[in-house]
């Protein structure tokens, strides 16, 4: 008879379910998202603006994608974050989810969406919603955007909350400087942290702050953090997809890590392409119709 120890009739996690290896093909939602914390499971999200692109990590198996008011940096031509409208938004955020079948798609309320009060809120949330068939929101502020979030909870729209730098204020902070130094800071960002959990956002984003304190946030609470920026104890991370593909010009911000060098790789085709034209290679005769 084969003996089999105690540790090996404990029930072992069904990987099944893993936001990211699984093998489900249905759309991820927030309950999926809330039993990953359970799970104690880390998961990535990406940035994504357009249906090619979001296909592509959509098939690569990234559980979430979010159509970041980050567009204005990379893509728009913006200098911030701040101009990008909520036309914009709502554009890019239907192309992503028309290129996606698994990846929960989460949509930023820009700069001027929310500020006005919870009923702006929930107008601009609902149009993602309803419009461009996103299945989550996402909003910058602590505790000065708790009512936004109840409200839009409440209605029955998942948002996720962002807090620690939070790019639409750069103005206010003169630039991007880490948030949460000092033990002031540090409690303001825990009771940032636990206001929008109390309001009822399913995650939290945290960018930009001492990885330590990230680590006291991620413990408190029960919904996931998502760090940028926030060391490596935040239950899960989203980049910039253009800064982790290398297709940004240009210095990069300390916490990223570049997995490829797309700006080279299409500038490199760019120029065989501009050669082949110009020295009469292309197009060759497999090229032609006849």
């Amino acid at each position: 008879m084969t003996h089999v120890s105690p540790a090996q009739t404990q029930k072992q996690p069904d990987s099944s379910k893993a936001l990211y290896g699984g093998i489900s093909s249905r759309r991820i939602t927030v309950r999926d998202i809330a039993a990953a914390k359970r799970r104690g499971e880390k998961w990535p999200m990406l940035t994504a603006y357009d249906a090619m692109t979001a296909s592509v990590f959509d098939e690569a198996g990234i559980p979430v994608l979010l159509v970041g008011d980050s567009m204005g940096n990379c893509h728009l031509g913006y200098e911030t974050t701040v101009p990008v409208t909520m036309d914009e938004i709502a554009i890019l955020s239907a192309a992503v989810v028309r290129g996606t079948k698994r990846s929960l798609v989460v949509a930023d309320l820009p700069f001027g969406a929310y500020q006005e009060g919870a009923v702006q809120a929930l107008r601009n949330a609902t149009r993602l919603v309803k419009e461009a068939g996103v299945g989550a929101v996402k909003l910058e502020g602590g505790e000065r955007s708790a009512h936004q979030i109840e409200l839009l909870v409440q209605a029955g729209i998942p948002v996720m909350a962002h807090i620690g730098l939070t790019p639409q204020s750069v103005h206010a902070f003169g630039g991007y400087p880490v948030q949460g130094r000092g033990e002031e800071a540090a409690q303001q960002l825990l009771r940032d942290a636990k206001a929008v959990q109390d309001a009822g956002a399913f995650a939290v984003v945290l960018e930009v702050v001492p990885a330590e304190l990230a680590a006291e946030v991620t413990r408190s609470l029960h919904i996931p953090t998502v760090g940028i920026g926030a060391g490596a104890e935040c239950d899960a991370q989203v980049l910039v997809w253009t800064d982790m593909a290398g297709l940004n010009g240009g210095r990069v911000p300390k916490f990223v890590k570049q997995y490829a060098a797309l700006r080279e790789t299409l500038g490199d085709a760019a120029k065989e392409f501009a050669a082949d034209v110009v020295g009469g290679a292309y197009p060759a005769p497999e090229h032609a119709f006849h």
